[in-house]
C-alpha cells in the first residue's frame, strides 16, 4: 500500500451523536452541564474522603480510586466532543485518535477491575469482619489498587500496538464521537482478525471474569446476610452493598451490551448510547449513588463544604 493511500496518517472524522447544528447545540448544553457536574462530584469524593481521617479505610479508598478513574475517563472524551461541537470541527488526527482510545481503554479497564475489587472488599468485611483489618492490610490493599494500573498499562498499550499496524484506505468517516476500538476496526481495508480475537480476549479478562467474581462476592454476602438473625442487621448489611450494586448495574449493563453481544444484533446508534452510559452518565451518577445512601460520606462532604464556607469568608 503506497503511503499516500494510508489515510491512518492523516486524521479521522468523527461524525458525532448529531449532524444537525441545532441538535448539537442542545448536546453541547447537556454534556457541558454533565460534564461539570462530573467533575465536581467526583473531585468532592476525592477531596472528602482525603481531608477525613475516619474515611481513611479500605472501602473508601478504594472509592477515592474509582472517582478518580471516572473523572478521567470522563476527560478522556467529553472535553474534545465539546471543542469540536463548539468549532464546527470534526476532525481528529491520527496520533490522538490511538491516544484518546488508549487511555479510554486504560480507564475503562481500571473502572471494571476496581468496581470488581470493592465487591471483595464488601465479602470481606460482611463474611469475614472480625478477621477484616487483618486481610484489607495496607499491603493489600496498594496491591489491589496499584495492580490494576499495571494491568490496564498494559492491555492498552497492546490495543494501541495492534491498531498501528493497520491500514485505513478509503473511508475516513467514524460514526462516533470519540475514537473507540470496534468502529475504527471496521474502518480498515487490512484484515483485523488478530485485533478481533484479542477483544474477545480483553473482554473475557476485564469484563466477563471481574463479572463473574462479583456475582460470586454477592453469592456469599446473601447466604451470610440471611443468617443475620435480626432484620435491622440485615437492612444495614444490605444497605453497605446497595449503592455498589447499582453502580454495578449501570456499568456492567452497558459494557457487556457493547462488547459481548454478537456484532449482528450491534449497531451504531446502540453503540453510542451505551458509550455515552459508561463514558458520561456513570461516572456522573457515581458520586450521587455512593454519597445519598452513606451518612459517614455526607457528614464528610458537609465539613468539607462548611470548611471551605469558611475559610472563604
Amino acid at each position: 500500500m503506497e503511503p499516500r493511500n494510508r489515510t491512518s496518517a492523516l486524521e479521522f472524522i468523527l461524525l458525532g451523536l448529531s449532524e444537525t447544528p441545532e441538535q448539537e447545540t442542545l448536546l453541547f448544553a447537556l454534556f457541558l452541564c454533565m460534564y461539570v457536574v462530573t467533575v465536581l462530584g467526583n473531585l468532592l469524593i476525592i477531596l472528602a474522603i482525603s481531608s477525613d481521617s475516619h474515611l481513611h479505610t479500605p472501602m473508601y479508598f478504594f472509592l477515592a480510586n474509582l472517582s478518580l478513574v471516572d473523572f478521567c475517563l470522563a476527560t478522556n472524551t467529553v472535553p474534545k466532543m465539546l471543542v469540536n461541537i463548539q468549532i464546527r470541527s470534526k476532525s481528529i488526527s491520527y496520533a490522538c485518535c490511538l491516544t484518546q482510545m488508549y487511555f479510554f481503554h486504560f480507564f475503562g479497564i481500571m473502572d471494571s477491575v476496581l468496581i470488581a475489587v470493592m465487591a471483595y472488599d464488601r465479602f470481606v468485611a460482611i463474611c469475614h469482619p472480625l478477621h477484616y483489618t487483618a486481610i484489607m492490610s495496607p499491603r493489600l490493599c496498594g496491591l489491589l489498587a496499584g495492580g490494576p494500573w499495571v494491568f490496564s498499562c498494559f492491555i492498552s498499550l497492546t490495543h494501541i500496538l495492534l491498531m498501528a499496524r493497520l491500514v485505513f484506505c478509503g473511508n475516513n468517516e467514524l460514526p462516533h464521537y470519540f475514537c473507540d476500538l470496534t468502529p475504527l476496526l471496521r474502518l480498515s481495508c487490512t484484515d483485523t482478525s488478530v485485533n478481533k480475537i484479542f477483544v474477545l480476549i480483553v473482554a473475557g479478562l476485564v469484563i466477563a471474569t471481574p463479572f463473574i467474581c462479583i456475582l460470586a462476592s454477592y453469592a456469599h454476602i446473601i447466604v451470610a446476610i440471611m443468617k443475620v438473625p435480626s432484620a435491622g442487621g440485615r437492612k444495614k448489611a444490605f444497605s453497605t452493598c446497595s449503592s455498589h450494586l447499582s453502580v454495578v448495574a449501570l456499568f456492567y449493563g452497558t459494557t457487556i451490551g457493547v462488547y459481548l453481544c454478537p456484532s449482528s444484533v450491534r449497531t451504531a446508534v446502540k453503540e453510542k448510547a451505551s458509550a455515552v452510559m459508561y463514558t458520561t452518565v456513570t461516572p456522573m451518577l457515581n458520586p450521587f449513588i455512593y454519597s445519598l445512601r452513606n451518612r459517614d460520606l455526607k457528614g464528610a462532604l458537609r465539613k468539607l463544604v462548611n470548611r471551605k464556607i469558611i475559610s472563604s469568608s
